[in-house]
């Protein structure tokens, strides 16, 4: 049983849900957020489905969110999140490059986006900098987004997959995987129809003329990400 002591140190920490798919990801955070004296783990999912509904019962200050759930789209999570609990901050940690989601993160509704080979002390800063309200990204990406936000340039690369929309990049994902087109649909609940015509578009924007080159680069752009 809690001692006194304990409920009240809990009544002043602010509460953490974690939605991550991977168990080994979770108990790792959950024993790096349990050591800092202002943070506690109040839950954990790894779903979406889960996740809205930990939110709901748990009313947690904060949500850790990875970007690839279970064949979900933690981007989808996210604007889920943004429409019903308006004033919930996310932040994002995932093993993606921070070049390729975070501003795909930052519209959808997140405070800020984090890589797992940060620090751990890194980790705990941009769970504390998003719970005040502030935005969290590395000087580097901060650096690029400015840049771009006053030069008004993108990427020169021409094969850039900041094209692709986030639905786009979510399939582009898995066809990386190794994924058939009805594989895609079945596990996006799409139509065959839909996933043929996102992959005509990744095609067209990735200036891509067959489906094995659109595999061969899916595949390289998924080993990038580590």
């Amino acid at each position: 049983m809690a001692t006194q002591q304990e409920v009240t140190n809990n009544k002043t920490k602010n509460r953490v849900l974690i939605v991550d798919d991977h168990p080994i990801v979770r108990q790792g955070l959950k024993g790096l957020i349990s050591q800092a004296p202002d943070l506690m783990v109040c839950g954990e999912a790894e779903t979406i489905f889960d996740a809205l509904k930990a939110i709901d019962q748990l009313k947690p200050d904060v949500a850790v969110v990875d970007i690839s759930l279970k064949g979900e789209s933690g981007v989808d999570l996210i604007k889920d999140i943004r429409i019903r609990y308006p004033d919930l901050p996310v932040l994002t940690l995932s093993m993606y490059d921070e070049a390729i989601y975070a501003e795909r993160v930052l519209r959808a509704g997140a405070r800020g986006y984090v890589t797992k080979e940060e620090a751990a002390e890194n980790v705990l800063q941009a769970i504390r900098q998003v719970l005040n309200g502030q935005i969290f990204l590395s000087e580097r990406m901060s650096a690029k987004m400015l840049s771009k936000l006053v030069g008004g340039k993108t990427d020169a690369a021409g094969l850039s997959v900041d094209r692709l929309s986030d639905r786009e990049l979510q399939i582009f994902e898995l066809i990386g995987r190794g994924m058939s087109t009805r594989m895609i649909a079945e596990t996006l609940h799409l139509s065959i129809k839909t996933v043929e015509s996102h992959r005509a578009n990744i095609k067209e924007k990735l200036q891509i003329d067959s489906a094995t080159e659109l595999l061969q680069h899916a595949i390289h752009w998924l080993q990038s990400q580590g």
